[in-house]
């Protein structure tokens, strides 16, 4: 069972290096740490267990915050209408964004960085995702809302960006600059 001892922090190298592809089919090592993932998040959201193995509660997390350099990640959440979005992602693409933007109210966390972080993280409001699942099926999927803010973010962790990297006007000695949105 993964732990938050697991997830590396901000200033680990890990977090800003460009993930790479997995191979398709993918290996049962690879299928396991994906399980593994979403698990996490179920356990994390989960009061009893939660507090029991002092997890923080997460909807996404992607395989660079476990120091694995592959292009995966794993979500459970559910959108505004109460929808389950429960999925373990291998190689997911983004195919296609509205012009539109949105960014949470109060700001994005993530579960590698233990400190707040203010301001608002400019996001695509909509997105087309394209990917393999833990079934080894390939999905494409229409995000909206909160679903595709997280999609966004830990396809960010896949390559090497941290969510503040995307804030305006924040500045400290982990952000790197970044193209706009």
């Amino acid at each position: 069972m993964l732990t938050m001892n697991d997830i590396k922090r901000e200033g680990s190298p890990a977090l800003r290096k460009v993930s790479e592809e997995v191979p398709v089919p993918p290996p049962a090592e690879d299928l396991h740490t994906l399980q593994e993932m979403l698990d996490f998040l179920k356990n994390s959201q989960d009061e009893e267990i939660a507090e029991k193995y002092e997890l923080r509660s997460g909807v996404g997390v992607a395989a660079p915050q476990l120091g694995i350099n592959k292009r995966m990640f794993a979500m459970h959440v559910t959108d505004d209408k109460d929808e389950l979005y429960s999925y373990g992602f291998i190689n997911p693409k983004i195919l296609s964004h509205s012009v539109e933007t949105t960014h949470l109210e109060g700001g994005e966390g993530c579960l590698s960085v233990d400190r707040e972080v203010p301001g608002n993280v400019p996001r695509y409001s909509r997105i087309t995702l394209k990917a393999r699942t833990l079934e080894n099926e390939e999905v494409k999927l229409r995000l909206r809302g909160l679903p595709a803010i997280v999609a966004q973010h830990e396809i960010d962790h896949l390559n090497g960006v941290m969510f503040y990297d995307r804030i305006e006007d924040y500045e400290d000695e982990y952000k790197r600059e970044l193209p706009k949105l």
